[in-house]
C-alpha cells in the first residue's frame, strides 16, 4: 500500500466522521437537538407565543376576580415540552402591567411596569404587582391588565384600542391587536359606574336633613 493510498483512505475516514458529527448536531425532524436542546432559530413571533402560553399563570387572580397580595401576579414556569428539552436560543419575554382607570367617558389605560427576561424554558420566574395595583391597594375605579408576550415591547398599534363591556357576557373585554401575546389577565375596576370624569369615586352630596326626614 502506497503512502498516497494511505492518506486518501484517512481523508475518507475523516470525511465520514465529520458527516456523522454534522448529522448528530443538525437536530431531528421534530426540532429536538441531539446536543440537548430544541432548535428554535427559525421561530416566528406566533411560534414563540404558542410555546410561551402554557407556561404562564396568574396565581394572584382568583376565580371571582379578586387577588391575593401575598402571591405573585404573574408566574412563568418551566415549559412542559414533549421532549423536556430547553430551547437552543432563549426567547425574549415581556411581562407588562397596565393601570386601568374608569371614568365617565370610558377606561383609560397606562403602562405601569414592564419586566423583560430571557428564558429557554427551564427557569421559574415570578413577578409581583407594581406599587398601588395589588388587590388591597386598588380602589373601585382602578383595575389592572397584565400580559406576558414574546419579543420586544408592544407598539401602540398592537395595544387594545379600548377596553369595554362585552355585549355577549356583560363582563369587561380586551383585545390585543397582535399574535405575540402568550397569556393575559384582566382585573377590571370593581365599580366603574360610580367613577367621575377624573377616575375618582363619586361622592353623594350630604343630605341637609337627617336620614329619617320624609
Amino acid at each position: 500500500m502506497s503512502t498516497t493510498h494511505v492518506a486518501h483512505g484517512s481523508l475518507i475516514s475523516l470525511a465520514a466522521s465529520l458527516a456523522l458529527l454534522t448529522a448528530g448536531c443538525s437536530g431531528t425532524a421534530d426540532g429536538a437537538e441531539a446536543g440537548g436542546c430544541r432548535e428554535n432559530g427559525g421561530w416566528s413571533a406566533r411560534d414563540e407565543a404558542r410555546w410561551l402560553r402554557p407556561s404562564v399563570s396568574f396565581p394572584a387572580a382568583t376565580a371571582d376576580g379578586s387577588a391575593a397580595d401575598e402571591a405573585a401576579a404573574v408566574v412563568i414556569r418551566p415549559s412542559d415540552t414533549d421532549d423536556g428539552r430547553p430551547l437552543c436560543e432563549p426567547v425574549t419575554v415581556q411581562v407588562e402591567f397596565w393601570e386601568l382607570t374608569a371614568t365617565t367617558s370610558g377606561t383609560d389605560m397606562t403602562s405601569a411596569l414592564r419586566y423583560q427576561l430571557a428564558t429557554d424554558g427551564t427557569e421559574d420566574r415570578g413577578i409581583g404587582f407594581p406599587p398601588g395595583l395589588s388587590a388591597g391597594e386598588r380602589g373601585a375605579c382602578t383595575g389592572v391588565l397584565m400580559a406576558a408576550y414574546a419579543g420586544a415591547r408592544l407598539s401602540e398599534t398592537e395595544l387594545p384600542e379600548e377596553i369595554g363591556r362585552s355585549p355577549s357576557t356583560g363582563s369587561e373585554d380586551v383585545r390585543f391587536r397582535t399574535d405575540r401575546i402568550g397569556m393575559y389577565r384582566l382585573l377590571p375596576p370593581s365599580d366603574p359606574e360610580a367613577c367621575n370624569a377624573d377616575g375618582e369615586p363619586t361622592t353623594a352630596p350630604p343630605m341637609p336633613w337627617g336620614s329619617n326626614h320624609p
